[in-house]
């Protein structure tokens, strides 16, 4: 019988699998790992419903979710929608923030270009806002571009629309009863460590991880770095944080 826990990664805005092949690779030992689809719902809620199903056709009962940027809104969506079958949640660059009226505004130009054909994924001149600045023009800038790419207009709108309707969560972060972690890329311009701060401080018994020399992927970036925090999370005891 296979006594691993199972590991529910949640990807973010225009990434896909590769987004967690590292921790795939690096934690197999550790968990029974299953990545959820987040492109076909435009809603959070909608997302976080689906993934659920997905583990349900497994037969998994109990699971670990871990989310990233937008994932990380997803992982406490089925935190909520599960909250009895979550046994650990990790929330990496993201925030409990609902959208800012700017960051709406932006959102919905955004959506207008891509509806009139000029959908462009993540540019040369987006990549700054993902990535440290060491890694600009490496083979890993030119993943991060090919996985917007396979995510596609039509989905990038749907997810576009989940995130800028999605709630701010803040107020039920106190009630979070499992081992959380919360990590941030120590560069993250996106999502900054201040917000992984303000949500550490509001889960009870929350350990912050800062991953240094990251911008807003470290799961790609300094994989060692997340897969060590991610193996410290899933520890049986739930007390592996030093």
């Amino acid at each position: 019988m296979d006594m691993r826990p199972t590991l529910l990664l949640l990807p973010g805005l225009l990434c896909d699998e590769r987004l967690w092949r590292d921790q795939v690779a690096g934690l197999a030992d550790e968990a029974d790992i299953a990545i959820a689809e987040l492109t076909q719902d435009d809603s959070i809620g909608g997302m976080a419903a689906r993934a659920i199903a997905m583990l349900d056709a497994r037969g998994t009962q109990d699971f670990a979710v871990c989310g990233l940027s937008m994932g990380g809104y997803v992982a406490i969506e089925v935190w909520r929608q599960a909250t009895a079958r979550v046994t650990r949640l990790a929330l990496l660059d993201t925030s409990a923030r609902a959208d800012t009226e700017a960051q709406t505004r932006r959102r919905r130009g955004l959506m207008a270009l891509t509806r009139t054909g000029q959908f462009k994924g993540v540019t040369p001149r987006l990549l700054p806002s993902l990535i440290h600045p060491d890694r600009l023009g490496t083979p890993l800038a030119d993943e991060v571009r090919a996985m917007a790419e396979r995510i596609g207009r039509e989905a990038f709108l749907r997810q576009q629309q989940a995130i800028m309707t999605r709630v701010d969560s803040r107020g039920d972060l106190a009630r979070v009863a499992v081992p959380t972690l919360v990590g941030v890329g120590a560069e993250d311009i996106l999502t900054p460590p201040e917000l992984a701060e303000e949500m550490a401080a509001l889960i009870p018994g929350a350990t912050l991880r800062r991953f240094t020399g990251s911008g807003h992927l470290p799961t790609m970036e300094v994989p060692e770095l997340v897969n060590a925090a991610l193996r410290d999370w899933l520890a049986p005891t739930g007390h592996g944080f030093p």
